[in-house]
């Protein structure tokens, strides 16, 4: 019953409690009045500077991600490789327009040698030819002097695909002009050689031309690595299986057979099918 009575009286020193407040607020006020331009202008430069280095951070921050991005896809490569793998990182690139390497930072200490095959996120990119303690040099696959014996995907057939000193382009000689080859067709590799192991993207063909009184089809491939663009690089060792493993793996699959035979022999009264492996 006393409630309206209570609201009619906070109403009714509602001006009391604003004249309380009073010193206060203009005290506040008078603050911020008299706040010299100086003050200001310093607490702008470090707003301005706390904003520069937020900025940059958040830079890195992009830049982190776009690594980790990169690392996630060399990881799934890695997988689908299926060989014993290691991550290697650019650290220079041959200046030379004529020649087509880079240098990565894993070397002897790694377990990296000559010959060794080096591949990106996507395809071939090419292989190591010298090799120190700290650092490896890796010949791209578009280097003048590099040759690749490949295979087309859709029909099996077996080639080299040969660099040109461009980072874009890969020729494919001296394939006659009736052979099965078509624009959009992948080149993998084909295992001949002893360096790649089969199986691998390599390039897709790009450009079939057929010129009249040439005995040979011009080809052109476009690499499917990014050879210009890639940080990160994949080392791959090929994993043999050992004798003994391989011998082991002979004889159970002998046993096997010598049980399926016995399992399969007819007593002499027994009608062998016309069809029977025996």
């Amino acid at each position: 019953m006393l409630q309206p009575l209570r609201s009619f009286l906070t109403t009714l020193s509602f001006p009391l409690v604003l004249i309380a407040d009073a010193p206060l607020t203009i005290s506040e006020w008078l603050g911020d009045v008299s706040s010299s331009r100086d003050d200001l202008q310093i607490q702008n430069n470090k707003l301005a500077e706390t904003n520069l280095q937020l900025q940059a951070k958040l830079q890195k921050f992009e830049s982190l991600e776009a690594e980790n991005l990169r690392l996630r896809n060399l990881l799934d490569s890695s997988f689908k490789v299926g060989e014993r793998v290691l991550i290697a990182e650019l650290s220079s690139v041959e200046l030379d327009p004529f020649s087509q390497k880079v240098v990565i930072n894993k070397g002897e200490r790694s377990g990296a040698f000559v010959g060794q095959p080096v591949l990106d996120a996507h395809a071939v990119m090419g292989q190591v030819i010298h090799t120190s303690s700290v650092n490896s040099t890796v010949l791209l696959i578009t280097d003048a002097s590099h040759a690749l014996p490949v295979q087309v995907l859709r029909n099996g057939l077996r080639t080299i695909v040969v660099g040109t000193g461009e980072i874009d382009r890969l020729n494919l000689p001296f394939l006659p002009r009736n052979a099965d080859i078509v624009e959009g067709d992948m080149l993998v590799t084909s295992g001949l050689g002893g360096k790649f192991p089969a199986g691998y993207p390599v390039a897709r063909i790009s450009k079939v031309t057929l010129e009249a009184g040439q005995h040979f089809a011009t080809i052109v491939a476009e690499p499917l690595a990014h050879l210009d663009r890639s940080r990160e690089v994949l080392l791959v060792w090929q994993i043999k299986v050992p004798p003994a493993i391989s011998s082991a793996s002979n004889n159970e699959t002998s046993a096997a057979t010598a049980s399926d035979i016995s399992a399969t022999t007819t007593s002499p009264d027994t009608t062998v099918a016309e069809d029977s492996p025996e």
